[in-house]
């Protein structure tokens, strides 16, 4: 129908010309994220996918569950399939253009396939004229001819699906091979000007790196998802959502619920018109768990998936890991590094004081000391405070900040216990009263 024809029917259609390097492109898209599932995935003809699933059945859970994630998968790629399953690939492939469903089995396939149009197999189709003269409406009808003259009159290749089809011929394909790096990038159909609907596009580049991962057994410790803006009068550089995991993972749905807080607090320059993914930092994938029961209160892989999710919510500069220093000031000895910072053990433990353990060192020591109020030549927080231990004198840093001091553990009425100290060298004469600072507090 003529473009005219169209709009006078429906004036509110919309009418998009046809790109075969698109259609092409989001093909191979498809191809790639179908990967993560089995690595003998191939391209046939009139824009069909077929993957062999014989070794995955058991690892995704049977038939159902894995065509219920295969279906997830072209959802979040934005697209949406035919599937079906069969003995055979051709097979499952005529099955498919007549939406009939799966089987399991060559006995239930060849029933299925026998009621299935005869115009349906590729080579069949210019012969459709002469296959309705003699009424052979079917492939069963199809198959009862004599093959010589079928041969003679359809050529080999009609002969040859068939025989594919029905599991009485070897069937051969060129499996898809992934790219030894991974590059994706996608055009958007209109400007976005809201990070947070970038999502949807990001979701299909990340179905694409989890089937190239798996491909080459590869986990990934850190993403970019370049954000390309729409070209003006000035230049703008693509705006960079980096995201930096604690574990390598090759999980989509992980990924994807990063992506997704980090895009609510992305704030953009210009819009949106393209959006690209790059993978780095990948490691060999981590083999599965060898522990016969599970771990109480999660697995450690758990443990840092909710680390990644809160420095994705929080930012890096508000979820810290403490990385104690060589160094009795407290203040000093008190680090913190974001949480994503590798520190190795040895580095850690090198840090500590040997005689760490056997210093009281309060639960929450204070980012910036309180002086205290003098009352009856005692300190007072609340209540007067008690000393309920002998002092412990710190002197360090003569070269940058000197610090005397004198520390204790003090009790207040309430039987709550502070860290205090007091400061040996105040004033200006020898009768200045000594001064006292809440430096920490006890659980």
């Amino acid at each position: 129908m003529r473009r005219g024809g169209v709009l006078m029917l429906m004036p509110e259609a919309r009418i998009v010309e046809r790109s075969p390097e698109r259609e092409a492109e989001a093909l191979h898209a498809v191809a790639m994220a179908l990967l993560q599932y089995t690595p003998q995935v191939a391209q046939a003809e009139e824009s069909t996918i077929l993957i062999d699933i014989g070794a995955s059945l058991r690892l995704f859970g049977g038939i159902r569950a894995l065509c219920r994630r295969v279906r997830a998968s072209l959802r979040a790629l934005g697209f949406s399939g035919q599937l079906s399953c069969a003995p055979t690939a051709r097979g499952a492939w005529l099955l498919a253009r007549r939406r009939a469903g799966r089987v399991l089995t060559i006995e239930s396939l060849t029933r299925r396939l026998d009621r299935l149009p005869s115009t349906l197999p590729p080579p069949a189709r210019a012969y459709a004229n002469w296959f309705e003269g003699i009424g052979c409406f079917d492939i069963g009808a199809m198959r009862r001819l004599p093959r010589p003259g079928l041969q003679r009159r359809c050529g080999r290749a009609l002969l040859d699906m068939l025989d594919a089809a029905y599991g009485m011929a070897p069937e051969l394909f060129e499996w898809i091979e992934a790219p030894t790096s991974f590059q994706a990038k996608i055009e958007l159909f209109d400007r976005i000007e809201n990070a947070e609907e970038c999502l949807q596009g990001a979701q299909r580049l990340v179905q694409q790196l989890t089937g190239w991962l798996c491909a080459h057994q590869l986990a990934v410790e850190r993403i970019t998802l370049l954000l390309d803006h729409e070209r003006g009068r000035v230049a703008r550089p693509p705006t960079a959502v980096d995201i930096a995991l604690g574990e390598p993972t090759w999980r989509d749905e992980h990924l994807v619920r990063l992506l997704r807080e980090r895009l609510a607090k992305t704030v953009l320059d210009a819009p949106v018109i393209a959006l690209a993914l790059e993978a780095a930092q990948l490691q060999p994938m981590a083999p599965p768990s060898e522990s016969l029961f599970p771990e109480p209160g999660g697995s450690e892989e758990d443990r840092v998936r909710m680390l990644e999710l809160l420095v994705a919510r929080l930012g890096p500069d508000n979820v810290l890991q403490a990385l104690p220093q060589a160094d009795y000031r407290p203040e000093v000895a008190n680090a913190w590094v974001p949480v994503q910072q590798k520190v190795r053990e040895s580095v850690r433990s090198a840090q500590m004081p040997a005689d760490v353990q056997s210093l009281p060192r309060p639960t929450w020591i204070l980012a910036k000391p309180i002086a205290l109020l003098m009352r009856n030549h005692r300190p007072f927080y609340g209540s007067p405070l008690k000393m309920a231990s002998t002092p412990e004198r710190i002197e360090a840093g003569w070269w940058t900040e000197p610090q005397t001091r004198d520390y204790f553990i003090a009790e207040g009425q309430d039987h709550t216990l502070y860290w205090v100290y007091r400061e040996r060298i105040v004033g200006a004469g020898e009768d200045a009263d000594p001064r006292w600072y809440l430096h920490g507090l006890f659980g």
